[in-house]
């Protein structure tokens, strides 16, 4: 699990596009107390730790990862966001993220005002039941809150800090960006779900609630 507050932007050294499967990425200080086999979120997509050298480490990423995400996108040399996993007991000063994207969207608009930064993001149909105002939303990975959205898109007001300490800073129209929707969302929907159809006409029909009576 992961908090979306990126501990520091990391850069590209192989990407998937040249190597096949595997993506490695300099970095400094989520290589402290990192050893093989743990997890770091790279732009907000969880992946395991394969090999690690004294200023990067490597992951492998499997198909599907690169189909439902950005990471099949990346360069060398481009920057990315990078989290370890969160340690229980400390400050969780995002939301949880469980690193699990669940598909990509693509920056529409970027505007300010006054200090604050407007992002527009498109979102696939099958995400918007999720998104509600003040909701979360990991977008590559840093936890935002919704503060405007539509029937196909959302907008996130970014502060100074998080434009110059992650790569939404460099965003810009036509971007693709990974989306991870609230987890606590998707349990609320699933129960949802599940009780309408427990409640559903034929299952109390079946159990004798509803029913008519044969007229002779």
């Amino acid at each position: 699990m992961f908090t979306g507050i990126v501990e520091e932007i990391g850069i590209v050294k192989e990407a998937p596009i040249y190597r096949g499967d595997r993506l490695a990425c300099e970095a400094q200080k989520v290589l402290e107390g990192t050893k093989v086999g743990d997890s770091i979120a790279v732009n907000g997509v969880c992946l395991t730790v394969a090999s690690l050298e004294d200023r990067s480490f490597s992951v492998n990423v499997m198909p599907e990862t690169l189909r439902c995400t950005n990471l099949g996108r990346l360069h060398y040399n481009d920057r990315v966001n990078l989290e370890r996993a969160l340690i229980f007991g400390g400050r969780l000063g995002g939301h949880l993220i469980s690193g699990h994207v669940d598909d990509t969207g693509e920056v529409l608009d970027v505007t300010t005002e006054e200090t604050a930064h407007i992002m527009r993001i498109s979102a696939p149909a099958k995400l918007m039941p999720y998104i509600v105002d003040k909701g979360f939303m990991a977008v590559d990975g840093v936890s935002l809150t919704i503060v405007d959205f539509d029937d196909f898109s959302f907008v996130v007001s970014l502060v100074t800090y998080t434009m110059e300490h992650t790569t939404l800073g460099g965003k810009r129209p036509g971007d693709a960006v990974n989306l991870e929707v609230d987890i606590l969302a998707k349990y609320v929907q699933r129960l949802n779900e599940r009780k309408r159809q427990i409640l559903s006409f034929e299952f109390l029909k079946e159990y004798g609630f509803v029913g008519g009576t044969d007229a002779g």
